[in-house]
């Protein structure tokens, strides 16, 4: 499904929650011995929007009016919502064994005994933020 929320967007403010300077979170994996890659694409749609902010997502369809309760790609905010959110979800790994960009999360290990409770304490927290 892709919507315009252009004119939503526009009367939206912006958060200025910043996302990670790119060649820093490259550069942090420097020196690993392993790295996994986790594409948490699926992770947007897990952020419940506000009701009172619903109806702004409202779509028409030959079905009917449709409106989102969770996250969708589109509005302005979402990249600083879901960066704010994985960072929270990932805050006792973040720059440790973890980095996040957005939706895509490394768990790196310098040691290769570690790398499998790094991953088990990766997906721990992500099932605890649910």
């Amino acid at each position: 499904m892709c919507i315009d929320y252009t004119n939503l967007n526009k009367h939206c403010p912006k958060d200025p929650f910043p996302l990670p300077c790119i060649d820093q979170v490259v550069d942090s994996m420097a020196g690993s011995i392993l790295l996994c890659f986790l594409d948490c694409y699926s992770g947007y749609h897990q952020i419940a929007l506000n009701p009172a902010d619903q109806d702004k997502t409202a779509f028409i369809t030959p079905h009917g009016i449709y409106s989102y309760n969770t996250m969708t790609f589109g509005l302005k905010n979402a990249g600083a919502t879901y960066q704010k959110t994985i960072q929270k979800c990932l805050e006792s790994q973040l720059h440790k064994n973890v980095e996040a960009y957005v939706d895509d999360v490394v768990v790196k290990t310098k040691v290769v005994e570690n790398f499998i409770a790094d991953l088990a304490e990766t997906f721990a927290d992500l099932r605890a933020y649910r």
